[in-house]
């Protein structure tokens, strides 16, 4: 099976649909904080408001909307998704125009994007695995994380360009038309999607749950939700503590911020195009437990981070070894775990896992800020560098079995 053969013209629209939209988010990147700074003339506090409760709260109302999702056809979900994230977003720049931007908008606007995030990407991992036969699921997932991290060496920098030249609403408008361009992708797709049949009762409160049931009681993928969740949450407590020390304390400009964090994604992409073949030559089990391991090794390097040329190689050197086993470690799992869940709970489980994600790296932010706030952004990088390290402990011994759905 070659990672360069088609996987048919359905696919090839998804992937289509997910690279417009994918670019889309990442040439947007950190627009809505820019416009409650320098639009809104927001305080660092409203900030810190706009960014945490857009996502917490998103994640609160995605949970009402796995069982819903579940038992309904997935493109016209995905569809809808995108055209209503469209919705939300052109009316920041059509508020803009008009003078009645405020900062309720953003936020209410960033609530209902982070909701539509959840329920989109829940449907659309459903729809994967009916779309193509297991033996494909490894390439597909392969060509999406390798987008992912194309999108994110390419987006970020372009945006910040644009947002130089013509100010951060303009890529907000260019992130609304990407979601409606992948909604005209999903639309192309075609063909029939049989409706879930539900065979019991109907909508039940105990259905808010069954996503977690199933994966609390799974006994490889209950290791890899806590692991997942908690180096996520690890990773992403500490973007903003290293923004504060390396643009405050050490006196890198912005660009240079930047590349730190944009060129060393060409290792997701290398490590992406690479895990099917190391799958085919080492096994699922020993390419899931080893680069789970060795991404968890990485973050603590960069206490070390010092001002100048030096401080940046090495922060671009540990991004780049962190990225790599991310783009080798994602695909795989996120391969397995579809194997694993019941064609009647996908929906259920990927919104579940994606909310419990959300909400860890929400309050785990919170508490790492107020750790440096405590202690100093390097002390806080480092207590999170150390626990990190302890993650690989949470991996599944034996992820050797088939799917059960």
């Amino acid at each position: 099976m070659g990672a360069g053969r088609s996987l048919g013209r359905k696919f090839g629209w998804l992937w289509a649909a997910y690279a417009v939209s994918t670019f889309g988010t990442r040439l947007a990147f950190d627009a809505f904080p820019l416009i409650a700074i320098y639009v809104l003339h927001a305080g660092p506090a409203e900030v810190s408001v706009l960014a945490a409760s857009g996502a917490a709260v998103g994640a609160a109302v995605a949970v009402l909307a796995g069982p819903w999702v579940e038992f309904r056809r997935k493109r016209p979900v995905m569809v809808a998704m995108d055209l209503v994230r469209f919705g939300v977003l052109v009316s920041v720049p059509v508020a803009f125009a008009f003078g009645w931007l405020s900062f309720v908008q953003l936020l209410v606007v960033s609530v209902v994007v982070a909701a539509a995030d959840i329920v989109f990407n829940a449907a659309g991992g459903a729809f994967l695995k009916g779309l193509l036969p297991p033996g494909d699921l490894l390439v597909a997932n392969g060509r999406l994380e390798s987008t992912t991290w194309t999108a994110t060496v390419l987006g970020p920098p372009l945006g910040g360009a644009a947002i130089g030249m013509f100010g951060p609403v303009l890529t907000v408008a260019a992130d609304a038309v990407s979601y409606l361009l992948s909604a005209l992708g999903l639309r192309a797709i075609g063909g029939g999607e049989p409706r879930p049949v539900r065979t019991g009762p109907r909508l039940r409160a105990g259905d808010l749950f069954e996503g977690w049931r199933f994966v609390l009681t799974h006994p490889a993928l209950r290791p890899l939700l806590f692991n997942t969740v908690l180096v996520n949450g690890l990773i992403m407590a500490t973007s903003p503590l290293l923004a504060v020390l390396m643009l405050g304390d050490l006196g890198f400009a912005p660009w240079q911020y930047g590349l730190a964090f944009a060129a060393p994604c060409l290792g997701g992409l290398v490590g992406a195009r690479l895990a099917r073949r190391l799958v085919a030559r080492f096994g699922r089990h020993r390419v899931m437990l080893t680069a789970g391991t060795l991404r968890a090794c990485w973050l603590v390097g960069l206490v070390f981070v010092g001002p100048g040329v030096d401080g940046l190689v090495l922060v671009m050197a540990v991004e780049l070894g962190l990225i790599t086993c991310m783009g080798v470690f994602n695909p795989v799992f996120a391969t397995y775990r579809l194997e694993q869940i019941p064609a009647d709970r996908v929906a259920r489980t990927l919104a579940s896992w994606a909310v419990t994600g959300r909400a860890t790296i929400a309050v785990m932010t919170a508490l790492w800020g107020l750790l440096a706030a405590a202690t100093s952004p390097r002390t806080a990088v480092a207590v999170a560098g150390v626990l990190v390290l302890a993650t690989p402990l949470l991996l599944p011994r034996d992820v050797s079995g088939g799917g059960s759905g």
